[in-house]
């Protein structure tokens, strides 16, 4: 696990950038560092030893030294992958994954990535063509950056970018009032003009100071059937890969089957768990108890009020993006509990997208009234204010291509007019049916499923689990966002994803009889804040109401909209909190990037 940085055709092409494009990532590569150039192309890389300690420094070369390669992730099928490379002819130096894909681009060429299994982002440069060759994983697992303006320049943070003097940052502020609607930007631009991100499961060739991007890989839920027995088989021998390492693996712990089933199946000998004070978002009283039952250890540790908001402006230092999401702060002391024994652990994110895990994905009665009265009553109450039972009403009363955003929104259409001064130029629409553009045929349950994957998990879950755990330099693996258990989920039968009562109904099964201890129907908390009582606390009313009253406030929204939103929460009249929250990261984020490291 690493971080990767570098350019080519740019106007500044001096070596000591990339000294300073990799001190801003040095977080994700400790234990060593790689520099090379030949005066066109210019490579950078951090090195997290997980595979073969001594051997695996990048920048690596082949044989005749006129590829290189950096390189960020895990290939798990590296050892069958290298067995076929060396049977062809090629000579192997190292014990680790990262020599299959200089190998693999020799051999193969760009077909390379419709090899591998793994999570990855990579960059090969092509010395004898002048050309980057970069790919990132199916699922969008790990994280890359890009700015094509002047030149290419890229990174597994954007935060390395902003170090490259052609770069010139400046706020896409047009951007904003989808954040504010999403939590996150759902697009493949960011809030940093001109750096993009490369989409998952896509190629990029870079050559004659021309991009051109290709897609490798497309979802496909196929609606037909598939058994328990084929569920259990294939996490299996995910984990079973996913625990390929020269070093100790341990893995995260919450109260639900997702992380449960990898924790049993894994073995590993330490689990991590964070909670709370407050006993209805504490979840280490079940990972206790759980792990006792394996006879497997459970670190866990109280996140104390103070010490979630003293992390804040930490966080989302690392984060790179604004992202609303609470969570990302609990993440954050998680993986810093857990760096103290490991470098890798095990995570259970990707169930619920894959398996169908989400309460939004049920059947409910409500939806057998026929469509068009449904579409009558949503079309009437979103001209109407914020009265409870309004966003079920327009959720089941809208077609999904007419505007789905996923598990979760923020600010509707309505009152985004009332907050945010930019105008909101992209519509719902524009997103969601892009997305599926090809998926006509769909099921609405798979529809919401691929819009799902394609942003909830790749844009608010990978994100934060990417930059929480490698802000600690630790690396986290995702055994059920693996492309091999994407194809046998991709095959389940609606029924055996949710109905009316239940959801993950195939996975919970599989879990049942490979954990035949545990409670199969468990609800899972998955590391919630106490975020709706705690922002009410006098110092941090103090805090957002600065922040809401600041002069960056005032730049993008109604302050004193803003201001009622919080005096609504505090006083119980409603239920604010997300709504408070994302105004309140953004604000930061911004005075981070765009004023302290101005």
């Amino acid at each position: 696990m690493c971080g990767i940085v570098g350019f080519m055709n740019t106007e500044h092409l001096e070596e000591n950038i990339l000294d300073k494009m990799l001190t801003k990532i040095k977080h994700r590569g400790p234990d060593g560092q790689g520099k090379f150039t030949d005066g066109n192309g210019y490579l950078g890389h951090c090195r997290l030893s997980i595979i073969d300690m001594d051997n695996g420094n990048q920048p690596m070369f082949n044989n005749k030294k006129d590829i290189a390669l950096v390189y960020n992730g895990e290939i798990y099928n590296y050892i069958a992958l290298k067995e076929d490379l060396i049977n062809k002819g090629h000579i192997f130096y190292t014990k680790c994954d990262s020599e299959v894909l200089i190998h693999g681009y020799e051999e193969y060429g760009y077909h390379l990535v419709e090899k591998l299994r793994g999570m990855f982002s990579f960059v090969i440069y092509d010395m004898k063509k002048k050309l980057f060759f970069g790919a990132r994983d199916h699922f969008g697992i790990k994280p890359f950056y890009y700015c094509a303006q002047q030149g290419f320049i890229f990174a597994s943070e954007a935060k390395a970018i902003l170090e490259h003097p052609d770069y010139h940052k400046e706020l896409d502020e047009s951007l904003l009032p989808l954040y504010l609607k999403y939590n996150y930007i759902p697009l493949n631009k960011t809030l940093f003009k001109g750096i993009e991100k490369l989409e998952a499961g896509h190629y990029f060739i870079y050559q004659n100071n021309q991009m051109s991007i290709h897609s490798y890989f497309h979802l496909d839920l196929t609606n037909e059937t598939t058994t328990q027995e084929e569920v259990q088989h294939i996490m299996k021998d995910s984990v079973k890969h996913h625990l390929l390492s020269d070093v100790e693996v341990g893995s995260f712990l919450s109260s639900g089957i997702d992380s449960s089933y990898i924790v049993a199946l894994s073995k590993v000998n330490n689990t991590y768990t964070v909670g709370y004070d407050e006993k209805t978002y504490d979840e280490i009283h079940y990972a206790q108890n759980f792990c006792h039952q394996l006879h497997i250890n459970n670190h866990h540790h109280i996140i104390s009020k103070d010490e979630y908001f003293e992390s804040v402006k930490k966080v989302v230092y690392y984060l790179d993006e604004p992202l609303g999401d609470p969570s990302a702060i609990s993440l954050y002391h998680l993986a810093k509990l857990a760096s103290q024994d490991v470098k890798v652990v095990l995570s259970g994110e990707g169930a619920d997208e894959f398996f169908g895990g989400y309460n939004s994905y049920k059947t409910v009665t409500y939806d057998k009234i026929p469509f068009w009265i449904r579409n009558l009553i949503a079309k009437g109450v979103k001209i109407l204010p914020n009265i409870k039972g309004k966003n079920f009403l327009i959720r089941h009363g809208t077609r999904i291509e007419e505007g789905y955003i996923g598990v979760n929104s923020v600010f509707d259409d309505y009152e985004l007019k009332n907050v945010c001064i930019i105008p909101n130029k992209i519509k719902n629409k524009d997103i969601s049916s892009s997305l599926l553009k090809g998926y006509e045929e769909l099921d609405d349950l798979s529809k919401k499923q691929i819009i799902d994957i394609k942003l909830w998990l790749e844009k608010d879950i990978f994100l934060k689990g990417d930059r929480m755990s490698m802000a600690n330099s630790l690396e986290c693996r995702v055994p059920f966002s693996d492309i091999e258990v994407y194809h046998i989920a991709r095959k389940l039968a609606p029924y055996q994803r949710v109905n009316n009562e239940q959801t993950k109904i195939l996975l919970r099964e599989a879990y049942h009889n490979d954990v035949d201890f545990a409670d199969f129907n468990k609800k899972k908390l998955g590391f919630p804040v106490p975020l709706r009582e705690w922002i009410k606390d006098e110092k941090i009313k103090k805090d957002i109401l600065e922040a809401f009253d600041s002069h960056v406030a005032k730049k993008f929204f109604n302050t004193e909209y803003l201001k009622q939103l919080y005096d609504d929460h505090y006083c119980n009249r409603k239920d604010n909190y997300k709504k408070i929250w994302v105004i309140y990261i953004f604000i930061l984020w911004y005075r981070i990037y765009f004023e302290v490291f101005n």
